[in-house]
């Protein structure tokens, strides 16, 4: 990844949202921008948006992405060389697949690298962040936002006002995003076109339940995903197969629903859901114990995957007046490894217009 000549400009640049994107995008603008002053503003108490981990009586989970591809070069040496690959670990076992009737076959992606961290995949973003001078500011939920005198302020649910920014970069999924920019404060004929082709992106809801077992599966996969989207689970995955994230002789497993299961039991009593999911658990992976697990967690996703990507002419009109959208929504593919390069992308357009 080619690094850019240093620039002596103090620029004001605002981010909101923590997620991989931003996290990428604010490691461009560090080395290329060194006296920048970057601030981000995130309304969890988390980093990496949808690349979650969690950690509960000794174990580890990432309970929303569940690893990075090296289908993108420069991802591959973002995570190989620029940053510190202590607990960076890849998970051998392949991925099968199974069909509606819940029967499972060997699959796909044998060869390709899947990565994690032995911490979890918010290691991506915490090492991003990390390796800058970015001011993160979390549990900080932006209400709505002002263009004016050419520079963008955001507020906060508080009334405190962020900024004045030169540049602000919204991560968002694209449903925030269009709302905040609906609303905001900008007179500028681009926000029109702007807000329509980011409310034009559509999103599948997932719901997912996490499940702890007291023993180990025997079973030659990582991953289990149904490709023709015609069951109602998309996906399990046994966090057993990365280094460091369950005890020896115990299995948890990451069940995720389909989109449509999802978005018509989201908000369903979570008991009753993570009940139904460790049966199909159980169907599918053919373990009838699987249906009681020692303990469970859930997550609903209302925005989990885009379904397509935005039309990039709004946005190229956006960014002549300093803003910039990011995230796999952007890149048009729901994939760590899309959002990563996608904020390398923006990171280093923002580099470039200063």
């Amino acid at each position: 990844m080619p690094l850019h000549s240093k620039c002596e400009m103090m620029t004001a640049i605002g981010i909101v949202g923590a997620g991989a994107g931003s996290a990428a995008a604010a490691f461009v603008l560090d080395e290329a921008l060194p006296d920048a002053d970057v601030t981000v503003l995130e309304k969890s108490g988390g980093l990496c948006g949808r690349a979650a981990t969690r950690r509960h009586e000794g174990v580890t989970y990432d309970y929303g992405a569940n690893y990075v591809k090296d289908d993108d070069e420069r991802v591959v040496e973002l995570l190989t060389e620029q940053l510190d690959t202590e607990g960076l670990v890849d998970i051998p076992e392949p991925i099968y697949t199974f069909d509606e009737d819940g029967t499972v076959a060997p699959g796909r992606d044998a060869d390709d690298r899947k990565w994690t961290y032995r911490q979890g995949l918010t290691q991506i973003a915490k090492r991003l962040f990390g390796r800058t001078d970015a001011t993160v500011h979390r549990r900080t939920r932006v209400e709505s936002l002002r263009r004016e005198a050419g520079t963008w302020t955001a507020v906060g649910t508080d009334g405190t006002e962020w900024g004045p920014f030169d540049v602000l970069v919204m991560n968002p999924p694209a449903p925030q995003t269009a709302a905040l920019l609906r609303e905001a404060d900008w007179d500028s004929s681009a926000r029109e076109a702007l807000v329509a082709a980011v409310e034009a992106v559509e999103y599948r809801s997932i719901w997912t339940a996490v499940l702890r077992y007291e023993f180990e599966l025997d079973v030659p996969y990582y991953g289990l995903v149904n490709p023709g989207k015609d069951h109602d689970v998309g996906w399990i995955s046994r966090e057993e197969c990365k280094a460091g994230h369950v005890p020896d002789g115990e299995s948890l497993l990451v069940v995720q629903a389909s989109g449509p299961w999802s978005t018509a039991h989201y908000d369903d009593d979570p008991a009753e859901n993570v009940a139904k999911l460790a049966d199909y658990a159980a169907d599918i992976v053919g373990d009838e114990r699987l249906r009681s697990p020692t303990w469970s967690d859930h997550q609903g996703w209302r925005y989990a995957l885009p379904e397509e990507g935005v039309e990039t002419g709004p946005l190229d009109s956006a960014q002549r007046e300093g803003l910039y959208c990011l995230g796999d929504w952007v890149a048009g593919e729901a994939r760590v490894h899309a959002a990563l390069a996608n904020g390398l992308d923006v990171g280093e357009r923002i580099v470039n217009a200063q």
